[in-house]
Protein backbone atom coordinates (compact mmCIF):
# COMPACT_ATOMS: atom_id res chain seq x y z
CA UNK A 1 0.00 0.00 0.00
CA UNK A 2 3.19 2.11 0.75
CA UNK A 3 4.25 1.81 -2.79
CA UNK A 4 1.30 2.36 -4.41
CA UNK A 5 0.91 5.46 -2.61
CA UNK A 6 3.85 6.41 -3.89
CA UNK A 7 3.64 5.97 -6.97
CA UNK A 8 2.56 9.56 -7.95
CA UNK A 9 6.18 11.08 -6.44
CA UNK A 10 7.89 8.57 -8.53
CA UNK A 11 6.16 9.51 -11.67
CA UNK A 12 6.06 13.50 -11.02
CA UNK A 13 10.05 12.99 -10.07
CA UNK A 14 10.87 10.48 -13.07
CA UNK A 15 9.15 13.49 -15.65
CA UNK A 16 11.07 16.01 -13.96
CA UNK A 17 14.01 14.31 -14.49
CA UNK A 18 13.37 13.34 -17.92
CA UNK A 19 12.55 17.29 -18.70
CA UNK A 20 15.69 18.28 -17.35
CA UNK A 21 17.45 15.63 -19.10
CA UNK A 22 16.38 17.05 -22.35
CA UNK A 23 16.80 20.69 -21.70
CA UNK A 24 20.25 19.74 -21.08
CA UNK A 25 20.12 18.22 -24.56
CA UNK A 26 18.73 20.24 -26.01
CA UNK A 27 20.61 23.08 -24.62
CA UNK A 28 23.68 21.25 -25.80
CA UNK A 29 22.89 20.74 -29.34
CA UNK A 30 20.46 23.81 -30.41
CA UNK A 31 22.81 26.26 -29.14
CA UNK A 32 21.86 29.50 -30.21
CA UNK A 33 18.93 27.97 -32.36
CA UNK A 34 16.54 30.17 -33.15
CA UNK A 35 18.89 33.31 -33.33
CA UNK A 36 19.79 35.19 -36.67
CA UNK A 37 23.55 36.26 -37.29
CA UNK A 38 23.91 38.67 -40.09
CA UNK A 39 27.61 38.08 -41.80
CA UNK A 40 29.09 41.33 -43.53
CA UNK A 41 32.85 41.40 -45.39
CA UNK A 42 34.77 44.33 -44.98
CA UNK A 43 37.34 44.17 -47.29
CA UNK A 44 39.80 46.10 -49.71
CA UNK A 45 40.06 49.60 -48.76
CA UNK A 46 37.64 51.92 -46.45
CA UNK A 47 36.07 54.53 -48.41
CA UNK A 48 32.26 56.22 -49.02
CA UNK A 49 31.58 52.88 -50.95
CA UNK A 50 32.26 50.09 -48.09
CA UNK A 51 30.59 52.59 -46.05
CA UNK A 52 27.12 52.92 -48.43
CA UNK A 53 27.21 48.99 -48.21
CA UNK A 54 27.90 48.61 -44.17
CA UNK A 55 25.25 51.42 -44.05
CA UNK A 56 22.48 49.07 -46.26
CA UNK A 57 23.91 46.16 -43.85
CA UNK A 58 23.17 47.15 -40.77
CA UNK A 59 19.88 48.64 -41.68
CA UNK A 60 18.92 45.47 -43.09
CA UNK A 61 20.17 43.33 -39.95
CA UNK A 62 18.06 45.83 -37.96
CA UNK A 63 14.99 45.39 -39.94
CA UNK A 64 14.80 41.51 -39.91
CA UNK A 65 15.67 41.27 -35.87
CA UNK A 66 19.01 40.36 -36.14
CA UNK A 67 20.90 39.07 -32.59
CA UNK A 68 24.61 39.36 -33.65
CA UNK A 69 26.33 40.81 -36.95
CA UNK A 70 29.75 40.11 -37.41
CA UNK A 71 32.29 41.89 -39.72
CA UNK A 72 34.81 39.73 -41.81
CA UNK A 73 38.30 42.47 -41.98
CA UNK A 74 40.67 41.84 -44.12
CA UNK A 75 41.71 45.76 -45.26
CA UNK A 76 44.74 47.44 -45.32
CA UNK A 77 42.94 50.90 -44.46
CA UNK A 78 41.92 53.63 -46.22
CA UNK A 79 40.34 57.16 -45.79
CA UNK A 80 40.17 58.73 -42.52
CA UNK A 81 36.70 60.57 -42.85
CA UNK A 82 34.84 57.81 -44.32
CA UNK A 83 36.63 55.21 -41.39
CA UNK A 84 34.65 57.74 -38.99
CA UNK A 85 31.60 57.62 -40.22
CA UNK A 86 31.28 53.87 -40.15
CA UNK A 87 32.47 54.16 -36.63
CA UNK A 88 29.53 56.42 -35.74
CA UNK A 89 27.14 53.88 -37.31
CA UNK A 90 28.54 51.17 -35.45
CA UNK A 91 28.46 52.88 -32.49
CA UNK A 92 24.96 53.61 -32.72
CA UNK A 93 23.87 49.99 -32.72
CA UNK A 94 21.72 48.05 -30.58
CA UNK A 95 22.49 44.53 -31.50
CA UNK A 96 25.99 43.06 -30.21
CA UNK A 97 28.71 42.83 -32.93
CA UNK A 98 31.84 41.57 -33.04
CA UNK A 99 35.00 41.93 -35.50
CA UNK A 100 36.78 38.74 -36.87
CA UNK A 101 40.19 39.71 -38.55
CA UNK A 102 40.92 37.24 -41.30
CA UNK A 103 44.40 38.95 -42.53
CA UNK A 104 44.60 42.10 -41.58
CA UNK A 105 42.85 45.14 -40.09
CA UNK A 106 45.20 48.20 -40.55
CA UNK A 107 44.88 51.76 -40.33
CA UNK A 108 41.46 52.67 -40.58
CA UNK A 109 40.62 49.32 -40.64
CA UNK A 110 41.95 48.47 -36.78
CA UNK A 111 39.62 51.93 -35.71
CA UNK A 112 36.02 49.47 -37.26
CA UNK A 113 37.50 46.89 -35.33
CA UNK A 114 37.98 48.63 -32.33
CA UNK A 115 34.32 49.92 -32.79
CA UNK A 116 32.87 46.72 -32.21
CA UNK A 117 31.93 45.39 -29.08
CA UNK A 118 34.41 41.63 -29.34
CA UNK A 119 37.51 40.60 -31.74
CA UNK A 120 38.66 37.66 -32.59
CA UNK A 121 41.38 36.89 -34.95
CA UNK A 122 43.06 34.40 -37.30
CA UNK A 123 46.20 33.01 -36.16
CA UNK A 124 48.15 34.94 -38.73
CA UNK A 125 45.81 37.63 -38.59
CA UNK A 126 47.39 41.42 -37.75
CA UNK A 127 46.23 44.50 -36.08
CA UNK A 128 47.38 48.30 -35.86
CA UNK A 129 49.96 50.69 -38.06
CA UNK A 130 47.21 52.73 -37.89
CA UNK A 131 49.04 56.47 -38.22
CA UNK A 132 47.21 59.06 -40.68
CA UNK A 133 49.07 59.25 -43.85
CA UNK A 134 48.44 61.90 -46.34
CA UNK A 135 48.13 60.58 -50.38
CA UNK A 136 51.89 61.88 -51.32
CA UNK A 137 52.43 58.96 -48.48
CA UNK A 138 53.71 61.73 -46.36
CA UNK A 139 52.60 62.17 -42.72
CA UNK A 140 49.64 64.45 -42.01
CA UNK A 141 49.61 67.42 -40.41
CA UNK A 142 49.89 68.06 -36.19
CA UNK A 143 46.34 68.79 -36.43
CA UNK A 144 44.94 65.56 -37.80
CA UNK A 145 47.42 63.60 -36.26
CA UNK A 146 45.99 64.65 -32.95
CA UNK A 147 42.50 64.12 -34.12
CA UNK A 148 43.09 60.87 -35.27
CA UNK A 149 45.00 59.85 -32.03
CA UNK A 150 41.88 60.81 -29.65
CA UNK A 151 39.47 59.16 -31.89
CA UNK A 152 41.81 55.39 -31.81
CA UNK A 153 41.98 56.52 -28.12
CA UNK A 154 37.98 56.93 -27.80
CA UNK A 155 37.49 53.75 -29.67
CA UNK A 156 39.45 51.62 -27.40
CA UNK A 157 37.97 52.71 -23.99
CA UNK A 158 34.02 52.74 -25.33
CA UNK A 159 34.25 49.73 -25.42
CA UNK A 160 36.31 48.86 -22.21
CA UNK A 161 40.24 48.29 -23.71
CA UNK A 162 43.30 49.80 -22.51
CA UNK A 163 43.75 52.79 -24.58
CA UNK A 164 47.56 52.85 -24.45
CA UNK A 165 47.63 50.35 -27.47
CA UNK A 166 45.32 52.00 -29.49
CA UNK A 167 47.62 54.96 -29.26
CA UNK A 168 50.82 53.21 -30.06
CA UNK A 169 49.29 52.17 -33.17
CA UNK A 170 48.49 55.76 -34.40
CA UNK A 171 51.17 57.46 -32.64
CA UNK A 172 54.85 56.77 -33.21
CA UNK A 173 56.10 58.55 -29.79
CA UNK A 174 55.01 55.63 -27.51
CA UNK A 175 57.26 53.20 -26.42
CA UNK A 176 56.02 49.66 -26.15
CA UNK A 177 59.64 47.97 -26.98
CA UNK A 178 57.89 44.94 -25.64
CA UNK A 179 55.44 44.23 -27.99
CA UNK A 180 57.84 45.53 -31.31
CA UNK A 181 56.72 48.85 -31.25
CA UNK A 182 59.53 50.86 -30.26
CA UNK A 183 59.55 55.05 -30.29
CA UNK A 184 59.77 55.77 -33.90
CA UNK A 185 57.56 52.87 -34.80
CA UNK A 186 53.24 52.39 -34.69
CA UNK A 187 52.28 49.18 -32.80
CA UNK A 188 50.94 46.30 -35.03
CA UNK A 189 49.49 43.36 -33.13
CA UNK A 190 49.22 39.81 -34.03
CA UNK A 191 46.87 37.30 -32.86
CA UNK A 192 48.61 35.98 -29.39
CA UNK A 193 49.72 40.06 -28.68
CA UNK A 194 46.17 41.15 -28.91
CA UNK A 195 44.83 38.38 -26.82
CA UNK A 196 47.45 39.01 -24.11
CA UNK A 197 46.66 42.91 -24.12
CA UNK A 198 43.07 42.41 -24.06
CA UNK A 199 42.23 43.57 -27.49
CA UNK A 200 41.06 39.80 -28.78
CA UNK A 201 38.65 37.89 -26.89
CA UNK A 202 39.98 34.60 -28.63
CA UNK A 203 41.91 33.39 -31.76
CA UNK A 204 39.93 30.70 -34.16
CA UNK A 205 40.58 29.21 -37.32
CA UNK A 206 36.98 29.70 -39.04
CA UNK A 207 33.69 31.03 -38.88
CA UNK A 208 32.68 27.95 -37.43
CA UNK A 209 34.86 27.99 -34.34
CA UNK A 210 33.59 31.75 -34.20
CA UNK A 211 29.98 31.02 -33.84
CA UNK A 212 30.81 28.49 -31.76
CA UNK A 213 32.71 30.81 -29.27
CA UNK A 214 29.66 33.31 -29.42
CA UNK A 215 27.06 30.67 -28.42
CA UNK A 216 25.71 30.97 -32.16
CA UNK A 217 26.80 27.49 -33.58
CA UNK A 218 23.33 26.49 -34.37
CA UNK A 219 22.06 30.05 -35.47
CA UNK A 220 20.58 31.08 -38.64
CA UNK A 221 23.52 32.60 -40.82
CA UNK A 222 22.92 35.58 -43.33
CA UNK A 223 26.09 36.56 -45.41
CA UNK A 224 25.88 39.67 -46.79
CA UNK A 225 27.29 40.57 -50.10
CA UNK A 226 27.80 43.85 -51.92
CA UNK A 227 25.85 44.11 -55.58
CA UNK A 228 26.92 45.35 -58.80
CA UNK A 229 26.05 48.75 -57.90
CA UNK A 230 28.05 48.68 -54.93
CA UNK A 231 30.91 47.29 -56.53
CA UNK A 232 31.07 50.08 -59.07
CA UNK A 233 30.57 52.93 -56.28
CA UNK A 234 33.29 51.29 -54.42
CA UNK A 235 34.99 51.30 -57.30
CA UNK A 236 34.62 54.69 -58.75
CA UNK A 237 34.57 56.48 -55.10
CA UNK A 238 38.24 55.43 -55.05
CA UNK A 239 40.34 58.42 -54.05
CA UNK A 240 43.20 57.02 -57.12
CA UNK A 241 40.12 56.48 -60.04
CA UNK A 242 38.62 59.43 -59.67
CA UNK A 243 41.43 61.10 -61.03
CA UNK A 244 41.49 58.65 -63.80
CA UNK A 245 37.94 59.03 -64.89
CA UNK A 246 37.82 62.86 -65.20
CA UNK A 247 41.00 62.86 -66.98
CA UNK A 248 39.38 59.60 -69.55
CA UNK A 249 36.37 62.63 -69.85
CA UNK A 250 38.37 65.46 -70.85
CA UNK A 251 40.28 63.40 -73.10
CA UNK A 252 37.77 62.07 -74.36
CA UNK A 253 35.55 65.78 -75.20
CA UNK A 254 39.02 67.45 -76.75
CA UNK A 255 39.49 64.22 -78.98
CA UNK A 256 35.70 64.56 -80.31
CA UNK A 257 36.46 68.09 -80.71
CA UNK A 258 38.49 66.76 -83.95
CA UNK A 259 36.21 63.88 -85.04
CA UNK A 260 33.56 64.18 -87.17
CA UNK A 261 30.24 63.25 -85.73
CA UNK A 262 29.98 61.73 -82.15
CA UNK A 263 32.35 58.82 -81.62
CA UNK A 264 34.23 56.72 -79.35
CA UNK A 265 36.11 59.28 -77.72
CA UNK A 266 33.05 60.70 -77.17
CA UNK A 267 31.38 58.26 -75.88
CA UNK A 268 34.41 57.12 -73.83
CA UNK A 269 34.52 60.60 -72.11
CA UNK A 270 30.95 60.81 -71.13
CA UNK A 271 30.77 56.97 -70.15
CA UNK A 272 33.59 57.63 -67.64
CA UNK A 273 31.65 61.38 -66.40
CA UNK A 274 28.24 58.94 -66.08
CA UNK A 275 30.65 56.25 -64.43
CA UNK A 276 31.79 59.32 -61.55
CA UNK A 277 28.44 60.20 -60.87
CA UNK A 278 26.62 57.05 -60.94
CA UNK A 279 29.31 55.94 -58.05
CA UNK A 280 29.24 58.63 -56.06
CA UNK A 281 24.89 58.63 -56.38
CA UNK A 282 25.04 55.29 -55.33
CA UNK A 283 27.46 56.16 -52.51
CA UNK A 284 25.12 58.33 -51.40
CA UNK A 285 27.50 61.13 -51.98
CA UNK A 286 25.94 63.40 -55.12
CA UNK A 287 22.18 64.13 -54.56
CA UNK A 288 20.06 65.08 -58.15
CA UNK A 289 20.87 68.66 -57.35
CA UNK A 290 24.63 67.65 -58.56
CA UNK A 291 22.91 65.46 -61.78
CA UNK A 292 20.65 68.42 -62.67
CA UNK A 293 23.73 71.16 -62.32
CA UNK A 294 25.84 68.45 -64.59
CA UNK A 295 23.03 68.21 -67.33
CA UNK A 296 22.11 72.19 -67.14
CA UNK A 297 26.39 72.65 -67.63
CA UNK A 298 26.44 70.20 -70.76
CA UNK A 299 23.22 72.20 -72.69
CA UNK A 300 25.38 75.07 -71.91
CA UNK A 301 28.51 74.25 -73.37
CA UNK A 302 26.34 72.52 -76.37
CA UNK A 303 24.22 76.02 -77.43
CA UNK A 304 27.83 77.79 -76.98
CA UNK A 305 28.60 76.49 -80.52
CA UNK A 306 25.50 78.01 -82.07
CA UNK A 307 24.97 81.43 -79.80
CA UNK A 308 28.05 84.00 -80.20
CA UNK A 309 29.69 85.14 -77.18
CA UNK A 310 31.65 82.99 -75.16
CA UNK A 311 29.19 83.58 -71.95
CA UNK A 312 27.05 80.29 -72.26
CA UNK A 313 30.53 77.97 -72.70
CA UNK A 314 31.96 80.26 -69.54
CA UNK A 315 28.72 79.57 -67.49
CA UNK A 316 28.03 75.26 -68.79
CA UNK A 317 31.53 75.02 -67.65
CA UNK A 318 30.89 76.53 -64.37
CA UNK A 319 28.14 74.57 -63.74
CA UNK A 320 29.93 71.18 -64.72
CA UNK A 321 32.99 71.87 -62.34
CA UNK A 322 30.24 73.06 -59.16
CA UNK A 323 28.62 69.71 -59.88
CA UNK A 324 31.72 67.47 -59.54
CA UNK A 325 32.60 69.52 -56.42
CA UNK A 326 29.05 68.52 -54.96
CA UNK A 327 29.26 65.00 -55.42
CA UNK A 328 32.97 65.14 -54.53
CA UNK A 329 33.50 64.19 -50.69
CA UNK A 330 36.57 66.20 -50.30
CA UNK A 331 37.25 69.89 -51.51
CA UNK A 332 40.84 69.38 -51.24
CA UNK A 333 40.74 66.17 -53.29
CA UNK A 334 37.93 66.86 -55.86
CA UNK A 335 40.49 70.31 -56.71
CA UNK A 336 43.76 67.87 -57.22
CA UNK A 337 41.36 65.64 -59.22
CA UNK A 338 40.04 68.61 -61.75
CA UNK A 339 43.41 69.74 -61.78
CA UNK A 340 44.95 66.65 -63.37
CA UNK A 341 42.08 66.24 -65.78
CA UNK A 342 42.46 69.92 -66.73
CA UNK A 343 46.27 69.78 -67.23
CA UNK A 344 45.69 66.08 -69.42
CA UNK A 345 43.32 67.86 -71.56
CA UNK A 346 46.09 71.05 -72.51
CA UNK A 347 48.43 68.18 -73.05
CA UNK A 348 45.97 66.47 -75.29
CA UNK A 349 44.57 69.50 -76.94
CA UNK A 350 48.36 70.97 -77.90
CA UNK A 351 49.86 67.56 -79.18
CA UNK A 352 46.38 66.94 -81.30
CA UNK A 353 46.67 71.22 -82.31
CA UNK A 354 50.71 70.33 -83.34
CA UNK A 355 49.39 66.97 -85.27
CA UNK A 356 46.16 68.04 -86.78
CA UNK A 357 45.64 71.77 -86.47
CA UNK A 358 41.79 73.08 -86.92
CA UNK A 359 40.83 71.11 -90.12
CA UNK A 360 39.00 68.83 -88.21
CA UNK A 361 35.64 68.10 -86.39
CA UNK A 362 33.87 70.65 -85.00
CA UNK A 363 36.79 73.41 -85.14
CA UNK A 364 35.39 73.08 -89.55
CA UNK A 365 32.55 74.38 -88.11
CA UNK A 366 33.53 77.48 -85.98
CA UNK A 367 36.64 78.65 -87.64
CA UNK A 368 36.43 80.72 -91.11
CA UNK A 369 38.82 79.34 -92.84
CA UNK A 370 37.57 80.53 -97.07
CA UNK A 371 39.76 83.26 -98.14
CA UNK A 372 39.62 85.81 -101.45
CA UNK A 373 42.36 84.59 -103.39
CA UNK A 374 43.41 86.78 -106.20
CA UNK A 375 43.50 83.51 -108.93
CA UNK A 376 39.68 82.59 -107.35
CA UNK A 377 38.73 86.63 -108.76
CA UNK A 378 38.86 88.22 -105.60
CA UNK A 379 40.78 91.39 -105.79
CA UNK A 380 40.86 94.45 -103.19
CA UNK A 381 41.59 97.00 -105.58
CA UNK A 382 42.40 96.88 -109.86
CA UNK A 383 45.66 97.39 -110.70
CA UNK A 384 45.35 100.07 -113.13
CA UNK A 385 49.05 98.76 -114.87
CA UNK A 386 47.46 100.55 -118.02
CA UNK A 387 48.15 103.82 -116.69
CA UNK A 388 52.28 103.58 -116.32
CA UNK A 389 53.75 105.39 -118.95
CA UNK A 390 51.22 108.17 -119.33
CA UNK A 391 51.41 111.99 -118.49
CA UNK A 392 50.28 114.20 -116.69
CA UNK A 393 50.17 117.65 -114.29
CA UNK A 394 50.68 118.09 -110.65
CA UNK A 395 48.28 119.95 -109.46
CA UNK A 396 49.59 120.39 -105.43
CA UNK A 397 53.09 120.09 -104.63
CA UNK A 398 54.68 116.46 -104.37
CA UNK A 399 55.82 116.12 -101.08
CA UNK A 400 56.07 113.10 -101.65
CA UNK A 401 52.64 112.76 -102.01
CA UNK A 402 49.62 114.94 -103.57
CA UNK A 403 47.37 114.72 -106.70
CA UNK A 404 47.78 114.94 -110.38
CA UNK A 405 45.55 115.61 -113.61
CA UNK A 406 45.80 112.69 -116.05
CA UNK A 407 43.18 113.79 -118.83
CA UNK A 408 40.24 115.07 -116.43
CA UNK A 409 40.89 112.45 -114.13
CA UNK A 410 42.24 113.44 -110.39
CA UNK A 411 44.71 111.02 -109.16
CA UNK A 412 46.36 110.06 -105.54
CA UNK A 413 49.79 110.09 -106.33
CA UNK A 414 53.39 109.44 -105.15
CA UNK A 415 57.11 110.51 -106.16
CA UNK A 416 59.65 108.70 -106.19
CA UNK A 417 60.98 110.39 -103.18
CA UNK A 418 61.85 113.50 -104.39
CA UNK A 419 60.00 117.51 -104.24
CA UNK A 420 57.63 118.13 -107.04
CA UNK A 421 55.99 121.31 -107.36
CA UNK A 422 52.84 121.77 -108.63
CA UNK A 423 52.00 122.40 -112.20
CA UNK A 424 54.87 120.50 -113.31
CA UNK A 425 54.89 117.57 -115.99
CA UNK A 426 55.01 114.08 -114.53
CA UNK A 427 54.65 110.36 -116.00
CA UNK A 428 53.67 107.40 -114.26
CA UNK A 429 56.35 105.06 -113.46
CA UNK A 430 54.38 102.23 -111.76
CA UNK A 431 51.44 100.77 -110.03
CA UNK A 432 51.00 98.70 -107.03
CA UNK A 433 47.10 98.65 -105.66
CA UNK A 434 46.61 102.06 -105.18
CA UNK A 435 49.88 103.38 -105.05
CA UNK A 436 50.92 105.19 -107.93
CA UNK A 437 54.27 106.14 -108.64
CA UNK A 438 54.95 109.53 -110.68
CA UNK A 439 58.55 110.97 -111.79
CA UNK A 440 58.92 114.51 -113.06
CA UNK A 441 59.17 114.61 -117.01
CA UNK A 442 62.41 116.66 -118.33
CA UNK A 443 61.49 118.81 -120.93
CA UNK A 444 65.26 119.88 -121.84
CA UNK A 445 65.84 115.96 -122.39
Amino acid sequence: MKLIRRIPLIITLTFTFLAGFLGLIDQVKGEGEGKLVYIVPVEKEVERGLEAFLDRAVREATEEGANHIVFEINTPGGRVDAASDIALLLQSMDMPSTSFILNQALSAGSYIALNTDTIYMRPQATMGASGVINQDGTAADEKAQSAWIAAMRGAAESKGRDPQYAVAMADPEVDLSEYGAPAGKFLTLDANTALEVNYSEGTVSNRVELLHELGLSDATIVEMETTFAEEVARFVTSPIVIPILLSVASIGLIVELYSPGFGVAGSMGLLALLLFFYGHFIAGLAGMEAIILLVLGLILIIAEFFVPGGILGILGAGAMIGSLFMAGYDVGHMSLSILIAFVVAIVVFVILYKTIGLERGIFRQIILRDRTMTDQGYVSAVNRYDLVGQQGVTLTPLRPAGTMLLGNDRMDVVSEGVWIENNKKVEIVQVEGMRIVVREVNNDS
